[in-house]
């Protein structure tokens, strides 16, 4: 089974005021406070400056990473990658605040186990004040692990 998530992840209220400059962002809450943007064509085609990403990651348009640092003056905001197919995949995740890169990008590759700190994405949840308890990390704490692709994540905001 696969598994893919390429999104921005910040507050809830910091989100949803961000993405009003973007008709074709789908905001969707998840546990915690937190919201998830998710990276779609029609998000990237809109966000885009033609140039590429200088962070390394997949997906995140080129001169966006601008825009999350001027979002992030209102409150952290993180940009995170992951996929995996048959239990074997990557992620990468950055955190912007006050305008600047805070953590990472924090990149764990194919077939790396992730350190003592945990996963690149449980470790931008926990700089955006996400706590998980002795169960389980933040990444499942917040839901990540409800659905399994970026559509998935599209279909529940229509019927939020």
């Amino acid at each position: 089974m696969s598994y893919e998530l390429q999104a921005v992840i910040a507050k809830d209220e910091v989100l949803r005021c961000a993405s009003r400059d973007f008709p074709a962002a789908r905001v969707v809450s998840l546990g915690h406070g937190m919201s998830l943007m998710p990276m779609t064509d029609q998000l990237f085609d809109a966000s885009t400056d033609g140039t590429q990403s200088p962070l390394g990651f997949w997906r995140l348009p080129g001169g966006f990473d601008r825009r999350l640092a001027d979002w992030s003056a209102a409150g952290p905001v993180a940009y995170v990658e992951a996929e995996y197919f048959g239990g074997v995949g990557d992620q990468r995740a950055a955190v912007w605040a006050d305008g600047a890169v805070v953590l990472g990008p924090v990149h764990v590759p194919e077939g790396q186990p992730f350190g003592s700190a945990g996963s690149p994405i449980s470790q931008a949840l926990r700089m955006l004040g996400v706590v998980a308890d002795a169960a389980t990390d933040e990444f499942a704490a917040v839901g990540l692990d409800r659905h399994r692709h970026g559509e998935d994540w599209i279909e529940q905001s229509r019927h939020a």
